[in-house]
């Protein structure tokens, strides 16, 4: 007798070895387009498949859930975050949540350093003076940015991608500072030369540059508030 492969859904387009695998093992409807489905579509999804595979753009909430078929029993995040997905009403229903934590951790902490660096260098502002075409000669303060060796970088959440930061800001010299929940092992810290925090609002008033890694949640939604900018930057932020 044949075995029966499990009926999954995709939402969103997916890299091409990823589909091509998943076809190989399901029996599998995917996107045919990289545009979010409609309530509708999402619905019509959970009351048919065995397993939906969402992003963080689909919003997996109960009033969705409860369209859901018998046959749903897990919903397979594509990516690290959750907070789109109803876990605990899923949960009640029979449906298992994964999702895939640490996968982008490298290439958060990439792009993080990517945007120090491009801060503090003018990059930014020095390729779109070139793009339009408004250079005028070089002089000894033109486009001045500023070095990163040395200055202190305070770190709001310290775990893996928080971390990463850490590793890659040591490389430019910077010193490291964090905030978190909880300090990290003396390990880590060692690892890191990583000073820790207990009070947020003291670790802001004395960095040069501030990196957000927490994950977002109800507890750090407008974690930086005009008051906290004001401790970064001044009355004037």
């Amino acid at each position: 007798m044949p075995q029966i492969k499990p009926k999954v859904i995709v939402t969103r387009r997916l890299p091409e070895p990823v589909e091509t695998r998943m076809s190989e093992l399901f029996t599998v409807t995917l996107a045919p387009t990289d545009i979010p489905m409609t309530f509708d579509g999402l619905a019509e999804a959970v009351t048919n498949c065995d397993v939906l595979v969402p992003t963080v753009t689909d919003k997996i909430d109960k009033r969705l859930l409860s369209h859901a078929g018998e046959n749903l029993k897990l919903i397979a995040q594509f990516g690290a975050g959750i907070d789109n997905i109803d876990v605990e009403y899923a949960n009640s229903r029979g449906i298992i949540v994964t999702n895939t934590p640490g996968v982008l951790a490298e290439d958060t902490a990439d792009v993080a350093m990517a945007l120090i660096l491009a801060t503090t260098r003018r990059l930014i502002e020095g390729a779109k003076i070139i793009e339009n075409d408004e250079f005028n000669g070089w002089s000894p303060t033109w486009m001045m940015g500023s070095r990163v060796g040395g200055k202190r970088l305070g770190i709001v959440g310290m775990g893996r991608i928080g971390q990463a930061v850490a590793r890659r800001a040591r490389a430019f010299g910077m010193q490291i500072h964090y905030h978190n929940r909880k300090k990290t092992s003396p390990q880590i810290e060692a690892e890191l030369e990583a000073t820790y925090w207990e009070s947020l609002d003291q670790m802001l008033s004395r960095m040069d540059i501030i990196s957000l890694n927490c994950p977002h949640t109800p507890a750090t939604y407008h974690l930086l508030s005009a008051r906290r900018l004001q401790l970064i930057f001044g009355k004037n932020a």
